[in-house]
């Protein structure tokens, strides 16, 4: 049987830049290796007007869907806009940010194609107070 997960009730940790408080986002783990997946991991997240997830790098490919509201994707390369509907692939180990530009909330989901994995991120996040985030299970 395949889980379903109302992800609208899942409890979002709430995450921020230690210096960039507009480094300021909440998230959470739909499924990942052990919690209703044994390939894949899929988080749910949400970012506030003139807010942004921060710069950082993943270590495994990631796909998004964007549920509601507006941003930028920023890479390296340049600057995307981005709003419901829109889908995008980010291949591992490319820096990026997305950032919300709208006047409403920015939802969105991000598929990563390993069952554990860790982000990254320029900016010390608290909590954990540290530069990497990831699955609950990326320890083993």
């Amino acid at each position: 049987m395949v889980p379903v997960v109302a992800s609208m009730s899942l409890e979002r940790l709430h995450v921020q830049g230690a210096k960039d408080k507009t480094v300021n986002w909440k998230g959470s783990f739909a499924s990942c290796g052990g919690n209703g997946a044994v390939a894949s991991s899929t988080i749910v997240y949400e970012i506030e007007p003139g807010d942004h997830l921060g710069w950082h790098t993943d270590a495994t490919e990631e796909t998004q869907y964007i549920i509601a509201g507006t941003g930028t994707l920023s890479m390296e390369d340049g600057h995307h806009a981005v709003g419901p509907g829109s889908v995008f692939v980010l291949s591992a180990n490319v820096r990026h940010d997305l950032a919300n530009t709208g006047t409403e909330t920015l939802r969105a989901v991000a598929f990563f194609s390993a069952a554990m994995f860790t982000q990254t991120f320029d900016e010390v996040m608290m909590p954990p107070n540290t530069h990497v985030l990831g699955t609950p299970n990326r320890n083993g």
